[in-house]
Parts: C-alpha cells; structure tokens; sequence
C-alpha cells in the first residue's frame, strides 16, 4: 500500500524527536495510565491538532505525488522497450470482449437486473469492487483486544510498553505496529493493539520470530496474569482507505465496528467509497479494514478527533457534505449490530 511505502516521507510532517519517541520504550516510564484526563479541551490544544493534522496531509499528498510520478516514468520507460501490440489483434480483443458481453447479458432474466442505467452502473461499481477485493493482500493486519485486570493496568503497560517496540523495531520481523491504545469510553480495561504484516507470509514468519525470541517466554508467562481475555482477528484494508502511516496529532481515537449481514461487504465497500470521500474534508480517518479470519462479517474504522467536543461537530458537518446522508441511507439496512469506543493513545504508539 502508499501509505506504507511513504512511511519515512510522512514522518517528516512531525518533529524528528516525536517519531523517535513513537516506538520508545522510555516513554512508558510515566506516573499514570493515559486516559481521558490527559486530553486538553483547550481551544489552542484543537487549532494544534487541526495544524499538524493539515501539515501531515500536505506532506503525505507531496509524498504520493511524487511516487506517483516515478511510478509513470517506469511506466513509460518499459512501454517503450516492449513496443505495442498490432492494431489487428487489438480490435479483435475488442470485438470479442464485446460479444462475451452481449451474450452475458441477453437472457431475460439478465435483462431484468441490467435493463435500466442505475442498474448497469450498480452492475459495474460492484464488479470493479469484487476486482478491488480479489486485489486485495500486499498487508495483512491484525487487531487484537486485551483485557486487563484493573488492579494490573499499570503493570500490563509498563510489560507490553517494553515489549511490543522491540519487536517492531526487529528488521526480522516483518511487522510494524500501527498502534497501540486503550479503551477510555466502552469496554473499558480493554487494550487494543492494530499490527500490520507483510502478507499471511510475513505474519507466520513474524509470529514464529516472535515467538522464538530469548524473550517472548517470559513475556507471554507474565502478560497471562495480567489478562483476563484475550480476542485476535486477522483483516485486510480497504483499498480505498489506506492505514495511515505513523503521525502524532495527539487527542482521541475512536473506533467504530459493525457486524454486517452476511454477503453485504461488497455492497458496503461500494457505499463507503463515496461516503469517505465525503467525509474526508471534514473528518481525520486513520483506516479501515474488514475481517477476514476472527469475527467474520466485521469492518473496523478508525477516526481521530482533537476531543470529544471536536467530534461532535465534525460529524454534524458531514451532514452538511453532499453524498453523506445517502451513504448512511444505504448502509444501515447492511448493519446487524454496531459498536463505539473512544480509545486514548499508549505512549509507544507509532499513531498517536
């Protein structure tokens, strides 16, 4: 994905020291959990947010820009030496592609679901996303839960605080860590922790890494008693909605899960492309993903906010975006139930 090929370019967008700090183990080092307590609802606390927020989405799209014009000269360049195919050949392709159609679509009952426009153009929107879907598989993510006991908060962060970074930071291990927080409104006491693999390869390679690490044993033993429950699904990103690449804007997170109705993930990925094209002027995603192994039928979104104030008026301005109140229209008959968390960012997290 872009995102993570731009990795190092988007960490310019904030200072130096604050990347280095991302995966630091020393800022775990603290007198407290964070929790809700630590976000200022200052007026000057949001206009910080809202600047870091527009400098990482000027450098980001600097960023994307650029690879995308070398991308083309590679493109051009390898056009030139492999030449172009014949006219004759092309107009044959054509021809046949066009007749593979017309036969597909003929039969009457064919004709009842292609016979108006909005028709054809859901057709079409829908087999370009089943394309996307297939597509999908250059990153593998997972998102894992911990509950901890409350008496063992402050053990649990200090253990996994120390841990985790490490193993990102291991050039064998190919993984990153997108981020870790903690549950402020919701489930509390509950840890969540969103990794990122290279393919399902590089998630068994990862995992057997880790696993064979001279530490992992004792961490795995003390992370037990700490926990009282422990939830992994493995998923795969929205291609229209890359994760976003490590960035300190500082505020709240908030997560929002939906288990859909079986067979409607298509339909939601086609709605939600234009939603998220409506929402993205007013609204800071961080990523989106669907399950694919763990708690099937499950899309997660993630949304960061300077506050809770701030997200309240944000989502009262998507409202006012044209497309918005139609994705919403068409996406909640797809939704069996839906669930809300407000995280806080751990002081490791590379997306804080």
């Amino acid at each position: 994905m872009l995102s993570r090929a731009l990795r190092g370019q988007a960490l310019t967008a904030v200072p130096h020291s604050c990347a280095k700090q991302a995966l630091s183990t020393a800022a775990v080092r603290q007198a407290k959990a964070p929790s809700m307590g630590d976000i200022n609802p200052s007026r000057a606390q949001i206009d910080s947010f809202n600047r870091k927020q527009h400098e990482f989405r000027e450098r980001l799209a600097e960023a994307q820009k650029q690879q995308g014009e070398r991308a083309l000269s590679a493109t051009f360049s390898a056009s030139g030496k492999s030449g172009s195919s014949s006219p004759a050949t092309d107009a044959g392709t054509s021809a046949e592609a066009k007749q593979r159609e017309a036969d597909r679509k003929s039969g009457p009952l064919s004709n009842l679901i292609y016979g108006t426009k909005e028709g054809r153009e859901m057709e079409a929107q829908m087999e370009a996303s089943f394309s996307q879907v297939l597509a999908r598989g250059k990153y593998v993510h997972s998102i894992v839960f911990h509950t901890v006991k409350p008496e063992k908060t402050d053990e649990y962060i200090e253990l996994v605080g120390h841990f985790y970074p490490k193993m990102a930071n291991t050039p064998e291990n190919k993984v990153h860590l997108v981020g870790s927080w903690r549950t402020e409104v919701g489930d509390c006491d509950t840890f969540v922790h969103i990794w990122e693999y290279q393919k399902y390869e590089g998630y068994h390679q990862s995992r057997y890494s880790i696993s064979h690490h001279p530490e992992f044993a004792d961490f795995d033993s003390r992370l037990k008693k700490l926990i009282t429950s422990k939830k992994i699904s493995l998923m795969q990103e929205f291609s229209f909605w890359p994760t976003t690449p490590p960035r300190q804007l500082g505020g709240i997170f908030e997560l929002r899960s939906y288990v859909l109705h079986p067979g409607n993930l298509l339909e939601w990925e086609t709605h939600w492309r234009r939603g998220l094209a409506a929402r993205r002027n007013v609204m800071e995603g961080v990523g989106a993903w669907f399950v694919q192994i763990g708690e099937l039928n499950t899309v997660h979104h993630l949304w960061q906010f300077a506050n809770l104030e701030e997200r309240r008026e944000r989502r009262e301005k998507s409202w006012m975006v044209e497309g918005w109140s139609d994705t919403v229209h068409k996406t909640v008959p797809l939704i069996q139930n839906m669930q809300s968390r407000i995280l806080v960012p751990m002081p490791w997290s590379p997306v804080a």
